[in-house]
C-alpha cells in the first residue's frame, strides 16, 4: 500500500502506487480454454444431452453472466485499506468522518458498492506505519487502535457487517448474507520483539501478518528498503514464522525481500499467501512484485498469489509514469526546501503535474494478464484477488475503480475461457484452502486437553 504518511494527498498516494439474489448462471461452461490444463473444457457427460427447446431463451450476455457469478460466488479480497483511510480522516473527537455502511463519496469501499460488486469478505488491512518502529510500543498500540475501530464498525452495523476468525465462521456469515470484515496485519513490527504478541493479535482476530512493510524491521528485510539489514529473516523473525504456524496465522510474503521470501519458504510448515502482489514479469526488476521463480515456489508449496490492482503493479508504462511523477515532486520540494508532503504548494504542484502529464493507467485486462501469468506458472489453484483498494490512491485500472467492479474482471476471465469452477477458485476458493490448511496445522499442534 502507498500511504499519506509518506507523501500526503490523493496524488501523493498515486505517485507511490507501486511502493495504497441467488442467481444461477447458465450450466454450460465456456468451450475455449485460456491457457494450461486448468482451463481445458470439462469432459463430456456420459448421460444423454438435454434437448433445447426451439423457443428457449438464449443465455444471458457475458456481462450479465459475470454479474450473476459475482453474486453467486463468495468473493474474498486479500487486501483493502479501509482502516487506514478511516483512521486518517477521523474527527478530532475520534468519530469517523465516513459511514461505510452507506454509500460514501470518497474512497474505494463502502457497503453499498461492495454489495453491488459481490464482495463478501475483504481482508481489512491493519496497517502499521514503518516510522512507528522507532518508538517502543507505538506499533502495537496503533494496530490495536485500528482493530478497535473495525470492531466498532461491526458493533454499530450488525445487520450489514460481521467478523470471522475461522473459515467456518466466514461461511456461516456468507450464508446469512452478511459482509465479513476479516483482518490482516500489514507490517509485523506490531509484534514488538515479543513473541507473545503473535497470540495477542490472533485473539484480536488477525488472520494473516505481512511480515514487513516499507522498511526493514525486527522480523525481516523489506523489498523497499535498500539496507537489507538481515539479508532475509532475523533470528527473531525465524521464531515468528514458527509461532505463526503454531498459532494459526497465515504468513503474507508481500513486501518482503527476495532473500526473506526464500528463507520463509524454507522454514514454513504451511502454505503462504501473497496478499497483494502481482507478477514481476510485467514490471522487470521491481522487487515488490513476485518473480516467476517465487510464483512457482508459492504454487509448489500450495500457497496463493493474490493479484494487486494498482496500475504501478500491473504495467511498466504506469510504473514509469509514477516514477517520473515522484521524481518531479521530490525535485520541486528540494528546490524550495520543503519537507512537508502536505504543504499547500506541494498539493498545487501535484495538480499542475497531473494536468500537464495525465496519469498512465492500466486496464482491467492487465489484471487478467497477471492472473494468466500466475496460472501459467503455478496453476489455477494458486491465484486470487488482492486489490489494494483504498491503498493505491487514484492509480486503479480502468474498469476496476472500486469494489463495485469485480464483475468486470470476471467478465474478462469468462471471455478468456476460464471455467466457472476456476473463477470461483480465484474469487475465494484458493485462499480458503490455504486458510483451512493453516487452521488444521494449528489444531494438530495444539496440546491435547
Amino acid at each position: 500500500m502507498t500511504r499519506s504518511y509518506l507523501l500526503g494527498s490523493t496524488m501523493a498516494l498515486a505517485l507511490l502506487a507501486g511502493c495504497k439474489d441467488d442467481v444461477r448462471p447458465p450450466a454450460a461452461e465456456p468451450e475455449t480454454p485460456a491457457q494450461g490444463e486448468a482451463h481445458q473444457p470439462a469432459a463430456a457427460s456420459a448421460s444423454a444431452p438435454v434437448p433445447v427447446e426451439a423457443d428457449a431463451a438464449p443465455p444471458p450476455p457475458t456481462q450479465e453472466r459475470a454479474r450473476a457469478l459475482a453474486q453467486r460466488f463468495m468473493i474474498v479480497d486479500g487486501h483493502i485499506d479501509v482502516p487506514d483511510r478511516l483512521f486518517e480522516s477521523r474527527a478530532k473527537d475520534g468519530s469517523l468522518a465516513e459511514d461505510i455502511s452507506q454509500r460514501t463519496e470518497g474512497g474505494d469501499f463502502d457497503y453499498v458498492r461492495a454489495h453491488d460488486g459481490g464482495l463478501d469478505a475483504p481482508f481489512f488491512s491493519i496497517y502499521v506505519p514503518a516510522d512507528l518502529q522507532r518508538r517502543k510500543g507505538a506499533s502495537k498500540r496503533y494496530a490495536d487502535a485500528l482493530i478497535d475501530m473495525v470492531e466498532g464498525i461491526v458493533r454499530a452495523h450488525p445487520e450489514q457487517f460481521a467478523l470471522a476468525g475461522s473459515v467456518a465462521a466466514l461461511e456461516e456469515n456468507f450464508a446469512q448474507g452478511k459482509l465479513t470484515l476479516l483482518m490482516g496485519m500489514e507490517n509485523g513490527s506490531a509484534i514488538e520483539r515479543d513473541l507473545a504478541n503473535v497470540s495477542h493479535f490472533y485473539r484480536r482476530g488477525v488472520r494473516y501478518i505481512t511480515l514487513a512493510h516499507s522498511k526493514d524491521n525486527q522480523i525481516c528485510d523489506s523489498s523497499y528498503d535498500r539496507g537489507h539489514k538481515w539479508k532475509g529473516l532475523s533470528p527473531f523473525g525465524r521464531r515468528v514464522v514458527a509461532e505463526m504456524n503454531r498459532i494459526g496465522i497465515m504468513i503474507d510474503v508481500s513486501h518482503i525481500s527476495d532473500d526473506a521470501f526464500a528463507q520463509v519458504m524454507d522454514l514454513t510448515e504451511v502454505p503462504v499467501i501473497a496478499s497483494h502482489s502481482s507478477a514481476r514479469h510485467f514490471t522487470p526488476g521491481w522487487e515488490r512484485n513476485l518473480s516467476d521463480d517465487m510464483i512457482r515456489r508459492i504454487g509448489a508449496d500450495d500457497g496463493v498469489v493474490m493479484v494487486n490492482f494498482g496500475s504501478g503493479f500491473l504495467s511498466q508504462a504506469s510504473r514509469d509514469y509514477y516514477d517520473q511523477a515522484r521524481t518531479a515532486r521530490r525535485h520541486f520540494m528540494s528546490e524550495r526546501g520543503i519537507d512537508d508532503n502536505d504543504h499547500p504548494s506541494v498539493e498545487a504542484h501535484d495538480q499542475a503535474y497531473r494536468a500537464e502529464h495525465p496519469p498512465v493507467l492500466a486496464r482491467v485486462e492487465d489484471v487478467a494478464d497477471h492472473i494468466d501469468r500466475v496460472v501459467e506458472l503455478a496453476g489455477i489453484d494458486h491465484v486470487g484477488l488482492g486489490s489494494d483498494f483504498d491503498g493505491v490512491g487514484d492509480s486503479l485500472p480502468i474498469g476496476l475503480e472500486d469494489v463495485s467492479r469485480y464483475p468486470n474482471l470476471i467478465q474478462v476471465l469468462l471471455e478468456r475461457g476460464y471455467r466457472e469452477a476456476d473463477i470461483e477458485k480465484i474469487c475465494s476458493g484458493n485462499l480458503l484452502r490455504v486458510w483451512r490448511a493453516v487452521e488444521a496445522h494449528a489444531a494438530a499442534a495444539a496440546p491435547a486437553r
